[in-house]
């Protein structure tokens, strides 16, 4: 993990965040535009899939304008985009679902902090328009508690391991999806 100066985090120092999922359409898209808008310019935030749907999920974008968030540039992408040497080097990775945190993620460069914060898909629920959409802002909500609590961590004030240990204990906040998963591949370096 690339320690994380505490000169740099007085100063201005904006840390770069991946979220990732499989599809990257629907939950690590709802988390980007989450923490863009609540990290008040602390946090710059991504985000990518293994598998990309190529396309945003049109509830995640009803969802976000609904809620105030802003949705300009947010949009579906591969994880390959974060390996190129132009690419931000990220401080921190989330996995926001069960199947990427379980997948053999690539090697990504600074040694990021990770975390795995897993939530029910909101686009895999099938029913009414009503209850699909109701899916979308839960999902939505869950994020945003998981978010209030990571902008309100005193990171530059943590050690590593309590850093890494407060950001797994976020994943477990309500809304945690049921199967327990472990950041194996995804956890490289950190």
């Amino acid at each position: 993990m690339r320690p994380i100066d505490q000169g740099e985090v007085m100063t201005d120092r904006v840390f770069n965040v991946l979220f990732l999922c499989t599809g990257n359409s629907a939950r690590s898209i709802l988390a980007e535009s989450l923490l863009n808008q609540m990290g008040d310019g602390r946090f710059r935030a991504h985000s990518a899939g293994s598998h990309p749907k190529g396309a945003v999920h049109p509830l995640a974008l009803e969802t976000l304008r609904g809620l105030d968030f802003l949705i300009d540039g947010l949009r579906s992408k591969s994880w390959d985009e974060f390996e190129s040497a132009d690419a931000p080097t990220m401080d921190f990775i989330f996995t926001v679902c069960d199947n990427a945190a379980g997948e053999a993620c690539p090697l990504w460069l600074g040694h990021p902090v990770t975390a795995h914060w897993g939530i029910e898909d909101p686009a895999a629920v099938e029913g009414s328009e009503l209850e699909q959409k109701t899916a979308f802002v839960a999902a939505c909500g869950y994020l945003h508690n998981r978010i209030s609590a990571f902008v309100a961590l005193p990171i530059h004030r943590l050690e590593p391991a309590a850093l890494k240990s407060a950001l797994q204990a976020i994943g477990t906040i309500e809304g945690a999806s049921s199967v327990p998963v472990t950041m194996g591949a995804a956890s490289h370096g950190g």
